[in-house]
């Protein structure tokens, strides 16, 4: 078994719903000085098979399921 890290972010200059509710949501709460909030998604997996097995299995979930690669950036990380 390989474990793998996926990890999943808009691109830059791609707005994100979620991280400006949570912006706004700071201030409303007394936060200040919060400038920018990024949020980004890390699957794990155990993936079977050898390391470069894994990676290129990885990165097609990433191609076909978890990343819109219009908007969405990915980065596989192989232990």
């Amino acid at each position: 078994m390989v474990k793998v890290k996926i990890y999943i972010e808009y691109k830059e200059g791609v707005e994100d719903p979620e991280a400006l509710t949570v912006k706004k949501s700071l201030s409303l709460l007394g936060f200040e000085g919060i400038n920018s909030v990024k949020i980004s998604k890390v699957y794990e997996m155990e993936i079977e098979g050898n390391k470069n097995s894994a990676r290129k299995k990885a990165v097609e979930i990433c191609e076909k399921l978890l990343a819109n690669p219009v908007i969405h950036r990915y980065e596989v990380n192989v232990d």
